[in-house]
């Protein structure tokens, strides 16, 4: 089962684990889990740490792809096409981008966001 971690579950896992629900955690643990990330989810860590909205660095980021055996699903032109039909229920760009891609591949998405959920088709877990 692969699961899409968005930005903040991943800085979640990383820091403050305490913080995922439960259910999240059990899903993100199980045997059958694939644990996937957004390359989307680099840059917007990296563009918000660069401006000072969040201390969270490269090297802890590294270390979390590596310690929670995250594979980086990388943003292809299939996934922004997604964008053109996607409503606008929710208007950060990056979670649009993590969204539309979520869609394209029919992936799980571990997010407490809840505007995430308004989206037809997406599975969320929390």
């Amino acid at each position: 089962m692969r699961l899409l971690l968005d930005t903040v579950t991943f800085i979640w896992a990383v820091a403050s684990p305490d913080q995922i629900s439960s259910k999240a955690m059990r899903a993100m643990q199980s045997s059958q889990a694939r644990l996937e990330l957004s390359a989307i989810s680099l840059s917007e860590i990296a563009i918000k740490q660069a401006s000072g909205k969040l201390n969270f660095s490269e090297v802890e980021v590294r270390i979390g792809t590596e310690d929670l055996k995250l594979r980086v699903l990388p943003y292809t032109a299939d996934h922004a096409f997604q964008l053109f039909t996607l409503p606008q229920h929710h208007r950060d760009p990056f979670d649009r981008q993590i969204i539309s891609q979520a869609l394209a591949e029919d992936i799980s998405v571990v997010t407490v966001d809840e505007m995430f959920r308004l989206y037809k088709g997406l599975q969320v877990i929390w």
